[in-house]
């Protein structure tokens, strides 16, 4: 299996459908066997997704060709024994959410991830708290 962990940017002057991107990505990721975890606080995406290789790869492709992403940044790449952000098709977090529960969502999805993952989603975190 591979996770890729990724950051990026909402292009200025675009407006992100996060209902019909969640929709459009648990279809698909469903279909693939792909699961994955979704933070976004209305200007950055926090991303990973993990699943076999080829379709990891797919996904990922797409999103480096979506023109709604700007400075596409991969944290982390590699491969795993095992799921580590749970088994959902695409977890997520809507930027109207106060963060003390997000961050207890972020904490039990990640609980298995290895320390590099989890401390990806932790600095997103604090960072989030600190704009």
């Amino acid at each position: 299996m591979r996770q890729i962990v990724y950051i990026s940017s909402l292009c200025q002057n675009v407006v992100a459908d996060i209902p019909a991107i969640l929709a459009t990505a648990r279809r698909r990721n469903a279909g693939q066997l792909v699961t994955g975890m979704l933070f976004f606080d209305g200007r950055r995406f926090l991303h990973a997704i993990e699943g076999a290789a080829g379709p990891v790869q797919q996904i990922f492709t797409r999103i480096q060709g979506d023109p709604r992403h700007q400075s596409i940044l991969i944290l982390s790449d590699r491969g795993i024994k095992r799921r580590e952000f749970g088994v959902e098709a695409m977890a997520y977090r809507p930027p109207a959410e106060s963060d003390l529960p997000t961050i207890a969502r972020m904490a039990i999805l990640s609980a298995h991830a290895s320390p590099a993952a989890r401390d990806t989603f932790d600095a997103f975190m604090r960072m989030r708290r600190a704009a």
